[in-house]
């Protein structure tokens, strides 16, 4: 099933379906916007719903191409809320300290190192938006634009395609970057996340899902009792300013090692150099693949004891960014009215490598004319 459910216009939303998509229904959802919003900016904001057979369904908004739910069921089948976000537009925009909750972020994904980068010969000088560093494309990166939303169907299953021309010069990055996102929602209750982007100039591309999960539901307190597992044997260790040091450091014998299955908060409070730099868990871990995997590999399985589920992650991608909420402090309030808490919330964003721009020893992330950047993730959610 396929809704769409609130548009952007004028200050308000407005109920708005698309029909032959097998529409049961439409809400209307006002709000005003404040202050610090300009209206003109914006052509419409919307949001959909991919709804399966079973009731489990995720809510998508053109504003950034935001997840802003995913409701699905716990081993007794009551259904909730395991995305962290906002039940306004408004919240979104103005969100203090930008969480990106729920967010396509780019062109870049994670940090460059003191926002500058070098290609074919030429520097290119970008926003440093966190601290001396270039974090998720800069002051208005992906999660800050309007898309384009198309709805389509993927193998005959409705799916939503969300489109954006990131121009020559945006945030400093070259090239006129055409992106596609497409997201399907099945009836097994996968989330699949495909990427598409071609350039007309050599440009770094690195494209990622934010969303925070709470698989006890969104507000629900710490995620510190998640058991997860991570495939990955080694990981990159960062500075003080959170970029890679560009050493490939073994997992074994630190608190980095998810190969068998931990809580999170088991090791996250250990004396640790590393811990102390991301103030907890924000590293990326190099993902263990081999010739049995396919396109797909395995990345992360995470379980939640007293809900029973699971999120098990699927990826083309090389790596993934294990970051486990430690900059919440319950200043922010999500849809359901409760604050966010410190660690109340963890991200799994599948990925290349931050700075590999500067990095030349990590897999390239530059994606050149006549070539497209083409990558899949898969968010499976289960219970048990």
């Amino acid at each position: 099933m396929f809704v769409a459910s609130w548009r952007y216009r004028m200050n308000r939303f407005t109920a708005k379906c698309f029909a032959g998509l097998l529409v049961l229904g439409c809400l209307a959802n006002p709000v005003t916007a404040q202050d610090q919003m300009q209206v003109e900016d914006f052509d419409s904001i919307e949001l959909y719903t991919l709804e399966n057979q079973s009731g489990a369904k995720v809510q998508i908004t053109n504003f950034g191409a935001i997840v802003t739910s995913i409701v699905v069921p716990d081993r007794d089948g009551n259904l909730g809320d395991v995305a962290l976000g906002y039940d306004s537009v408004e919240s979104y925009i103005n969100a203090v300290d930008k969480p990106y909750f729920g967010a396509i972020v780019g062109r870049y994904g994670n940090r460059i190192a003191n926002g500058e980068f070098t290609l074919d010969g030429k520097t290119y000088s970008l926003a440093t938006n966190n601290g001396p560093n270039h974090l998720h494309g800069g002051v208005i990166g992906f999660d800050k634009v309007v898309w384009d939303a198309e709805p389509t169907a993927v193998n005959g299953k409705p799916a939503l395609k969300m489109i954006y021309l990131a121009k020559d010069g945006e945030e400093g990055y070259p090239g006129n970057l055409q992106i596609a996102v497409t997201y399907q929602w099945t009836d097994e209750n996968k989330l699949i996340v495909h990427y598409e982007a071609t350039t007309d100039k050599a440009t770094p591309v690195n494209l990622t899902q934010h969303t925070y999960f709470n698989l006890a539901g969104e507000g629900n307190g710490t995620i510190l009792d998640h058991e997860l597992m991570l495939n990955a044997s080694k990981f990159t260790p960062v500075d003080s300013t959170l970029i890679p040091t560009g050493e490939l450091r073994d997992v074994e014998g630190t608190p980095f090692d998810f190969r068998k299955a931990k809580a999170i908060g088991r090791d996250v409070g250990v004396e640790n150099e590393q811990l102390e730099f991301g103030l907890g868990y924000d590293h990326n871990f190099v993902l263990d693949s081999s010739d049995e995997d396919g396109d797909l590999t395995l990345a992360a399985r995470v379980s939640e004891p007293t809900t029973g589920r699971t999120l098990e992650i699927h990826t083309s991608e090389p790596g993934i960014q294990f970051y486990c909420g430690n900059f919440l402090d319950g200043r922010l309030v999500g849809k359901s009215g409760k604050p966010y808490v410190h660690r109340g919330g963890f991200c799994l964003e599948t990925q290349h490598y931050p700075d590999s721009p500067n990095q030349s020893t990590f897999p390239s992330a530059i994606l050149k004319p006549g070539e497209k950047y083409d990558t899949t993730t898969v968010f499976h959610f289960s219970a048990e």
